[in-house]
Parts: structure tokens; C-alpha cells; sequence
């Protein structure tokens, strides 16, 4: 969830790890490999826009009875760079996807990270120097966004714990302390797959 401390945990559970650490520089990447500038690409970033005449515009000709949206291309190439990543070694991936992109990595361990209203929106209002108001109004949209590209791309649902292996409430439990728990959860799935 926006504001539950997502990517600070992601960081230092790479920093605890001495692995590799990826969020929006997948961006980068997968614009690169598909050959679209990164400010289009950003547009479609965790984003499924519908009936958006650009989306329709913009496409790749298969042939004329297929074409690919926009917001699939992109979705395909930052699948295949979460891939690409992830056959090099162990790493740390926040959001778009990578737990669906990496669901035939039996040792990849997918966390759903959330926490109290109250704590999310003062994260918020210190990151972007917002009110109250502001802070909840882009958390409830950012959710919302990514919510509904992660149901439209996934086959599991946003937040619900069935499609995690894991879900943390970073209020209960501090950063520090959700570190520690996916830290175990993870010995402990390695050494059940063994």
C-alpha cells in the first residue's frame, strides 16, 4: 500500500542481504528494451488505461488482425527485464508485478506490505509535504491505480493474503521488524524446498 514504507523495506532488506535492489529503474530498463522514451513509458508505469486513444495509436503490428496496446507492451517488457533480473541472482523487487512475473521461481518469497491509515498518510505528508487531506486523497488514488493493474495483469488479487506469501503490517511491526520477519520467512521457505 502507498505510504506502508514499501520501498524503505525493500532497501534495507537488500542492504541486509548485499543483493541487488530494483523499483523504478525498472522503468528504464524495460524503455530501453523495447525502445519507447521513458517519459511514455512512465505514463503506463503500474497503470492500465482504457480507451485511451493513444493507447490504441501507439501499437505493434503483429499483423493488421493483431495489434498490441501500449499499456501491454510495457507490462511484457518489465515482465521480461523482473525475469531477466531474477535469472542473474537473488534481488529485491518491488511492485509491478514481480510476483506474477516471477511466479516459476519457487524460491521467490512475494510480500504485501500494508499499515494503519494514520501511519500511511504521516509517511506521506513527510515525502511530499502535503496536509492531511492531500496525503489521503494520493494515497486512496495510488492504491486504487495500483490495484487495478495489478487485477488486470495478475491472476490473484491486490492486498487479498492468498496471493501472497506474506502480508505485513508495518505499523504493528516497524520497518526494522518487517525486515526480520520476511529475513526467516525466507530461511524458512528455502529450507522447505529443499
Amino acid at each position: 500500500e502507498f505510504g506502508s514504507g514499501g520501498r524503505e523495506l525493500g532497501v534495507k532488506l537488500a542492504e541486509t542481504l548485499g543483493i541487488p535492489f530494483y523499483d523504478k529503474e525498472l522503468i528504464s530498463m524495460a524503455a530501453d528494451d523495447i525502445n519507447i522514451a521513458e517519459e511514455a513509458f512512465r505514463k503506463y508505469d503500474e497503470h492500465v488505461i482504457e480507451d485511451d486513444p493513444l493507447d490504441h495509436k501507439i501499437h505493434h503490428s503483429f499483423s493488421e488482425l493483431y495489434k498490441v496496446p501500449m499499456s501491454d507492451q510495457i507490462f511484457v517488457a518489465q515482465s521480461n527485464v523482473i525475469r531477466r533480473l531474477a535469472s542473474h541472482g537473488p534481488c529485491v523487487i518491488v511492485g509491478r508485478c514481480a510476483d506474477y512475473a516471477l511466479a516459476d521461481y519457487p524460491e521467490t518469497v512475494s510480500v504485501f506490505i500494508c499499515a494503519d491509515e494514520a501511519d500511511k498518510i504521516e509517511r506521506i505528508k513527510e515525502l511530499h509535504n502535503v496536509n492531511d487531506a492531500k496525503a489521503r486523497d494520493i494515497m486512496i488514488k495510488l492504491d486504487k491505480k495500483r490495484s487495478s493493474y495489478y487485477n488486470y495483469y495478475a491472476s490473484k488479487r491486490w492486498g487479498d493474503s492468498r496471493s501472497y506469501d506474506l502480508c505485513i503490517n508495518s505499523s504493528a511491526v516497524g520497518i526494522d521488524g518487517a525486515v526480520k520477519i520476511i529475513l526467516e520467512f525466507a530461511k524458512l521457505k528455502q529450507e522447505q524446498n529443499k
